[in-house]
């Protein structure tokens, strides 16, 4: 018999995902926008430094208070896209969920922030494991997740956060390891 029958494996995103690059790239293209739009207002050009005259103008900006906020604001955005691109590069919450009958081991991996605990290496015997639970919250911001139950009723999510999944997806899945860790599967 091959691995396949004995270890399963599922991949978990993290922060790189395609929406993440996304405002990353929008975030910082708008934080330089405000940026430069402020400091030439500031030097007393009549249009941005970059930016052709047709495009934007900025004659009737003075610095005190609109280039004065648009500095503050182009700033601000600097600060927050350089913190999502380390996140990206980081890749936060990536990692792995891992089932091994072979061993009788559950390893979850994920990768943390930067530091003495970024990695986050948790390991359970498969005898631990009571059910798989699914919990489905519908609205505006749907959340569905799969939940892993162990002796004691500690609950251990499954899925990524931010990792929108359809119902047909979040049931198979759930259906899928209930079937491979041969134990019931709760909340469908």
């Amino acid at each position: 018999m091959n691995n396949e029958n004995f270890i399963r494996r599922y991949v978990i995103i993290g922060e790189r995902r395609l929406s993440n690059y996304w405002w990353a790239t929008i975030i910082l293209i708008g934080a330089i926008g405000f940026l430069l739009t402020g400091i030439s207002s500031y030097v007393g050009t009549t249009n941005n430094v970059f930016l052709s005259e047709s495009f934007i103008s900025n004659t009737n900006i003075s610095f005190f208070p609109q280039g004065l906020l648009m500095c503050f604001y182009g700033s601000l955005g600097l600060l927050l896209s350089f913190y999502w691109w380390f996140l990206i590069f980081w890749n936060v919450g990536g990692g792995f969920n891992e089932f091994n009958k072979k061993e009788g081991i559950i390893r979850i991996f994920r990768w943390g922030y930067p530091g003495k605990n970024r990695k986050i290496d948790l390991s359970y015997t498969l005898k631990d494991v009571e059910s798989i639970r699914v919990e489905l919250k519908e609205g505006f911001d749907s959340q569905r997740t799969i939940f892993m139950t162990l002796k004691g009723k500690r609950e251990i999510p499954l899925t990524g956060i931010g990792q929108p999944l359809t119902i047909q997806e979040i049931e198979k899945q759930a259906s899928e390891l209930a079937n491979f860790l041969q134990v019931s599967l709760e909340g469908l």
